[in-house]
């Protein structure tokens, strides 16, 4: 059973008939309804088109943030193998809204670091929400400076609404942290690809996502700020936020017209969360095909040209 957003309601409505009809076929053998079926059926691919066709920037927010849209556990799960989880940033502590370790993409050594914001409510408190504390970024450029040493590719997998903004994570150091972890993305002389998988928020977000080549699934979004904290600081409400949406260009495909990203990654129809494992697929595929264009790069001329495609973007409209 699908989670139905509120712009999903005629596609919940026909998949219930669609689900009834065949209920009443399985509990009556002379009920013939496949035609019947397979019609409502096409009806509901249209819909699906059509809806998600024309998503506006607010919706392609709602999406970002279903509660089934595959998290960094079910990309682990559905795309790497032998996956050996390395915890704790050797200063402070373990931090759980950030996963990291060593991992085989397809063959392929790697060490894959993302944000995790848990499914229900223990696991979302256990991973803060994917909203991380110092020491969750620390363990990333500890991660990332380990990759580089053993000359490893590093895949960073991005889903938070932004760093953790409470005073604990402030009194030890959280503005320093997130420009460590950028740093060390500049830095490392190894191939860095970064996806965008749900919401990429602020700082919490461009301090994994600053990599050689970053990519967006097609519904998830990457801004400065939250709808909700933009229409909160012009407006003053959060009634404002589909407003905000719309201003913050925050959709893969303006993002990817602003020269902020390098490619989209189609998602299933009905987005991820409808076929996760299928949607996991289109993201291995799409990281696949960028490390194979950055391997053959010398170490050196990978840290120049990711630190030039930052640069640039910086110079941009700058006369």
């Amino acid at each position: 059973m699908h989670n139905f957003l509120d712009f999903e309601k005629p596609i919940a409505e026909l998949e219930g008939k669609i689900e009834e009809l065949r209920h009443l076929s399985g509990n009556d053998d002379e009920v013939n309804i496949a035609d019947e079926v397979a019609r409502l059926q096409d009806k509901l691919t249209k819909l699906l088109q059509g809806t998600y066709g024309r998503l506006t920037p607010w919706q392609k927010t709602q999406v970002a943030r279903h509660p089934d849209r595959p998290h960094f556990v079910d990309y682990v799960k559905y795309l790497f193998s032998d996956f050996t989880p390395l915890a704790g940033d050797r200063l402070y502590g373990e931090d759980e809204a950030i996963i990291g370790g060593l991992a085989r993409l397809r063959g392929r050594s790697v060490m894959v670091i993302g944000h995790e914001k848990g499914r229900d409510t223990e696991s979302r408190v256990k991973h803060n929400f994917g909203m991380a504390k110092p020491e969750g970024y620390r363990k990333a450029v500890r991660l990332m400076r380990m990759a580089e040493r053993f000359n490893i590719p590093v895949i960073t997998l991005v889903d938070t609404a932004g760093a953790f903004p409470g005073a604990d994570a402030e009194a030890r150091g959280q503005s320093e942290a997130i420009a460590r972890s950028i740093e060390t993305c500049l830095d490392i002389k190894v191939p860095l690809v970064s996806v965008i998988i749900g919401e990429g928020g602020s700082g919490g977000a461009i301090a994994l996502a600053t990599a050689n080549t970053v990519l967006m699934l097609e519904n998830s979004i990457y801004s400065v700020i939250s709808p909700e904290g933009c229409a909160s600081i012009l407006w003053r409400s959060g009634d404002e936020a589909k407003t905000a949406a719309e201003a913050l260009r925050l959709t893969a495909q303006d993002l990817q017209q602003l020269g902020v990203i390098d490619d989209i990654i189609t998602e299933p129809l009905g987005g991820a969360q409808r076929e996760p494992k299928n949607a996991c697929k289109k993201v291995g595929d799409a990281i696949e095909k960028a490390l194979i264009k950055l391997s053959g790069h010398e170490g050196g001329v990978l840290k120049a040209r990711r630190r030039d495609k930052f640069l640039e973007m910086g110079r941009q409209g700058v006369s």
